[in-house]
């Protein structure tokens, strides 16, 4: 087994970990007198609210149905067994919720942009209709790459990790604001992105490569240009996971992790991507579930910690925007108390929003009880209401109407420069670590390729493979292509197939998941490799998978598994594009983890 302490004490001395300084484009800040201003205009909005609209501000629900006034008879009957209501109209009716989540997949929210115009519509017209009428901020968790939720007819982006190997704060500027305008075309105004996590355990079941890398510095680069291209577009960026969690062996939506890096070690390694985003103007910030005794040693989560989100992030780092959970529904912030008390305890440490309570009943009538009996003033609802409201104005939703149109969905979403934006921008972080007897780009007579290896759904659309869609973007390039997916665990006949397979072909592209020590996905490249096939490596997630593979003429990493960059990698195994991307993390030896296999900034290009 490998000794996850001794991985993560050499990728802690490999990165780069020194402060962020001036890390990209700062946002734009009111005068004071501005600020006043609006601050009172504000405020009077606020004396306008009764006690339980206040408490409903600070809630962001999740909800089930493509439509907020009449969903199907299905998802009609989950909302009331889980919300008890029928509609997120009705949601919002009884809770007067400052905001809602958007999910794809198991909430059935997203099916394409036109339904999700309509539905953020409805949701505005519920809003509105309330006795104090206060537009809803829609959310979404929009990263891109390993965790997208409005896939069909958007344009998708190459993910943090992916940015992170092409080095190009202008590239996640472009990124970010490309993903802002289209999500504001949808009538959504707040983006649970980008991720500030420095990856420094490549064990990390939770993070990986939705980090831009390892290296605090260059992570602070990216986060803040990230956050400047969103908010430039018109949509809250959130940074998140405070106070970083790259360092965890356990996912905190199964566990409470234990971040064990001294303090001295969190302000090199974990601070620098917040203190980057806070410099850009950053108008969120998300809590983890995680425990961090030097920052506190009672080792209260820090969501429900005072000491890190009081003391830490707004006395010494100074912001002042909007806190807001992740997930409450997560077992991490869940261990010690019950559901009632956690968004009361979260409150009082210094969060703003509370997002995807597990029980909306349970936890509004929590704090509302928190709130009759003094335990919360309501000085202290007003202060995160006024933050909530702040960024509310700050979109526009507070002056005009909050309602998109058909007309301005099909003119942004999906746009052709924005895939045209994209398609380049995967095009310089695809990354070639090993490139043997210049392997590669394929010469001109191998025209026959097997395609073949692990092939993982596309995040949002399972009826979409990744070899399937790697061999058609080959298609595409003129190759003849032949295509066998093995999966993560190939047994011996699915290895033996993609051997027969193999033979007569000119070259096999294989592709990687996540390959452990001991699995099979190993062996499917070594039985490959003996065929005499000349046989290039892709791994299609973790850049870490080479140190498992042994000799391998060619091996490129592109960090994730969606259409957008596998149709990269294709061109770029073609020759089409040359390889640009540099590892934004260490790989270190598999049998020696003290060891760094290619380190930070490794990338080989055709010329080398």
């Amino acid at each position: 087994m490998q000794d996850r302490s001794l991985s993560r004490r050499t990728v802690l001395a490999s990165a780069t970990v020194v402060a962020a300084g001036t890390a990209g484009a700062v946002g734009v800040t009111a005068t004071p007198a501005a600020a006043h201003g609006r601050d009172h205009r504000l405020k009077k909005i606020i004396s306008r609210m009764s006690i339980e609209a206040k408490i409903g501000q600070l809630f962001v629900p999740y909800f089930y149905g493509t439509s907020a006034t009449s969903p199907s008879q299905f998802d009609q009957d989950r909302n009331l067994r889980e919300l008890g209501v029928r509609t997120v109209a009705e949601l919002i009716a009884k809770y007067q919720v400052g905001g809602v989540i958007l999910f794809s997949g198991w909430t059935n929210n997203i099916r394409d942009p036109r339904q999700v115009a309509d539905l953020t519509n409805g949701v505005q017209r519920a809003s509105l209709a309330l006795p104090t009428p206060v537009p809803s901020l829609i959310s979404i968790d929009q990263e891109h790459g390993a965790n997208v939720r409005i896939a069909s007819g958007a344009t998708q982006l190459p993910g943090a990790m992916a940015l992170g190997a092409g080095r190009s704060p202008s590239d996640a500027r472009t990124a970010g604001r490309i993903s802002g305008t289209e999500l504001a075309a949808l009538g959504i105004h707040q983006n649970f992105a980008p991720v500030a996590d420095v990856n420094v355990n490549p064990a990390n079941p939770v993070i990986n490569v939705r980090s831009f890398g390892a290296d605090a510095r260059q992570v602070g680069r990216m986060v803040a240009a990230q956050v400047t291209g969103y908010q430039q577009s018109g949509v809250v960026a959130c940074a998140k996971h405070f106070p970083g969690h790259g360092d965890t062996g356990q996912d905190s939506h199964t566990g409470l992790p234990v971040i064990t890096h001294t303090r001295e070690e969190w302000e090199r390694v974990d601070a620098p991507p917040f203190r980057a985003a806070i410099a850009a103007g950053v108008d969120s910030i998300m809590t983890a579930h995680l425990q961090v005794p030097a920052l506190d040693p009672s080792n209260e989560p820090a969501t429900l910690s005072s000491a890190i989100l009081q003391g830490v992030l707004r006395d010494e780092l100074g912001f002042d925007g909007v806190i807001v959970t992740d997930a409450l529904n997560m077992a991490g912030v869940r261990t010690k108390y019950g559901d009632d008390r956690v968004p009361v305890l979260a409150l009082e440490a210094g969060v703003d929003q509370l997002l995807f309570p597990p029980d909306i009943d349970v936890a509004y009538h929590g704090v509302l009880a928190a709130v009759r009996s003094g335990e919360i003033t309501e000085d202290r609802l007003d202060e995160s209401v006024l933050r909530i409201l702040r960024i509310k104005d700050k979109v526009g939703l507070l002056s005009g109407s909050p309602h998109t149109s058909p007309g301005e969905v099909d003119r942004v979403v999906g746009a052709r420069g924005h895939r045209l934006a994209a398609a380049r921008i995967a095009e310089r972080t695809t990354t070639l670590l090993v490139n043997e007897d210049n392997a590669l780009p394929l010469r001109r007579g191998l025209r026959k390729l097997l395609v073949t290896g692990a092939s993982p759904a596309f995040p949002t659309d399972d009826t979409r493979t990744s070899v399937p869609e790697l061999a058609k973007a080959f298609e595409e390039l003129g190759y003849r292509t032949t295509h066998l997916a093995t999966g993560r665990e190939p047994d011996a006949a699915k290895i033996d197939e993609a051997v027969a397979t193999a033979r007569g072909r000119d070259a096999v592209v294989v592709t990687t998941d996540n390959v452990g020590a001991a699995g099979a996905q190993r062996t499917l490249v070594s039985r490959l490799r003996a065929t005499g096939v000349p046989v290039v490596h892709l791994a299609v997630r973790n850049p870490y998978d080479i140190a498992h593979l042994g000799d391998v003429p060619a091996s490129l990493a592109c960090y994730c598994w969606t259409e957008v960059e596998l149709r990269a990698a294709a061109r770029v195994i073609a020759g089409r594009v040359e390889p640009r991307g540099k590892l934004p993390v260490p790989v270190q030896r598999a049998d020696d983890p003290s060891e760094v296999l290619f380190p930070i900034g490794h990338g080989l290009s055709y010329d080398d």
